[in-house]
């Protein structure tokens, strides 16, 4: 069987696999097995012993669990509703009043989270019974959570980062200061989508001059977002200058949140136990992905696909801006099929050599895989953050959906400002040590 055989059985399985309800990881290492069997016979297997030690012996990769259980301290302290009654205090008053406390919210999370889905849920719990309350237009609250919740994968830290600076062994500090500017771009992007929207038809966020509580005094709102403020500078700081590791700041970052979580929230044992089994349940999720990955990134390596990729991009002679235009859209299009991690470990082994050969930035092209990614967690069928805003209100999918749309085109207006203004991506860590 030629080996162009071979890739489309191996991926008609695939997809076969994912359709028919699999869960990604076995999906993925299913194929991976098969695509082995395929290419060497049973003999291929006796590398998996070093494949196995290598995909978790990773001192970066013990970041993501530290990280994961920073944001769960947070959570389960009730610290998040501070921040978000917080930010409502200070952003309420712009054109859309509570529609923008949930942009704002969502980037305030995104800067502990690492998750799309975790700040998508955090913030919609606590903001969409309030806007329901109010009578805030269902459609435009559900789609600004949504998308909100995209920026816990571009604001640091984040976990989609970690995994890509692990496989292609970039510096993942600078890959957190990378996204920083994007993502606060984003969240201008959003935020002044709302405005005009508001702006245009005022029925669609109530002017009722109620914040979820009444608003407090300045002591409150420092009470509010003090702690949390100093949790983010600290541990972005030590990365920004050099004094930690990713995973030495996440473990900081994890220590400052229990710290905070008990002077400023209420955390005791059976929210810490909560803590701590939430932690184990999403590292063991991810780091199971991550696991398959490599088999998958040893079957394709040991079959040649990765050369015989690059020597077809070589015969259509694109040109540098032309393979990203393919790349977007074969992004766009894998983003309704899988989630986000999974389509991240599944792909980058196979095209990072492809864009070293093209002198494509490294970082830069991780903050562009990162949006990327974003989008697919809001596109049909299979966009992660619609149904996590589904599962946590009474809002029809279809509304979701729809609410959602508009916030896909402003990703695609970030994509074109990191295309034609790179810097953007690649000023923050220019000037790191």
């Amino acid at each position: 069987m030629s080996e162009t055989v071979q890739m489309l059985v191996v991926g008609g399985i695939f997809l076969v696999l994912l359709v028919g309800g699999m869960w990604i990881p076995f999906a993925i290492a299913v194929t991976a097995a098969l695509y082995i069997f395929m290419a060497s016979g049973w003999g291929g297997f006796d590398g998996l012993g070093l494949v196995s030690w290598g995909s978790t012996y990773s001192f970066s990769l013990t970041a993501i669990p530290l990280f994961i259980l920073m944001a769960e301290f947070m959570l389960e302290s009730g610290l998040s509703q501070r921040v978000y009654r917080g930010m409502s205090q200070l952003v309420r008053f712009l054109p859309g009043g509570l529609l923008q406390t949930n942009v704002a919210g969502c980037a305030a999370f995104s800067a502990i989270s690492g998750s799309s889905v975790a700040t998508a849920a955090a913030i919609g719990s606590i903001a969409l019974p309030q806007l329901e309350q109010r009578g805030y237009c269902p459609r435009i609250a559900a789609g600004s959570i949504v998308a909100g919740g995209t920026m816990g994968i571009l604001i640091p830290p984040s976990i989609a980062m970690i995994i890509y600076g692990t496989f292609t062994d970039t510096s993942i500090s600078k890959l957190f200061m990378a996204g920083l500017v994007p993502g606060l771009v984003l969240c201008g992007l959003f935020a002044l989508y709302v405005a005009v929207r508001c702006l245009l038809n005022p029925s669609l966020s109530p002017r009722d001059h109620d914040s979820i509580e009444a608003v407090g005094s300045r002591s409150q709102l420092a009470g509010d977002l003090l702690p949390f403020t100093l949790l983010i500078l600290l541990v972005m700081g030590s990365l920004y200058f050099g004094f930690t590791t990713p995973t030495e700041a996440a473990g900081v970052g994890a220590l400052l949140a229990f710290l905070i979580g008990k002077v400023w929230g209420v955390l005791d044992w059976a929210a810490f136990r909560r803590a701590l089994g939430k932690t184990v349940q999403v590292s063991g999720t991810i780091l199971f992905i991550v696991y398959a990955a490599y088999l998958f990134s040893y079957a394709i390596g040991m079959v040649g696909v990765t050369d015989e990729l690059a020597a077809l991009l070589k015969n259509w002679d694109l040109s540098r801006g032309e393979l990203i235009l393919v790349i977007i859209l074969f992004y766009t299009l894998l983003g309704m099929l899988m989630d986000s991690i999974g389509m991240m470990v599944i792909t980058v082994p196979l095209l990072y050599p492809i864009l070293l050969d093209y002198g494509i930035d490294p970082i830069w092209f991780g903050v562009l895989l990162v949006v990327l990614i974003e989008l697919g967690q809001i596109t049909p069928p299979a966009g992660l953050n619609l149904f996590v805003v589904k599962s946590i209100s009474r809002i029809g999918l279809g509304d979701i959906i729809r609410g959602s749309l508009p916030f896909c085109l402003l990703l695609y207006v970030l994509i074109a400002l990191l295309y034609y203004f790179p810097g953007l991506a690649l000023w923050m860590p220019g000037g790191m040590r």
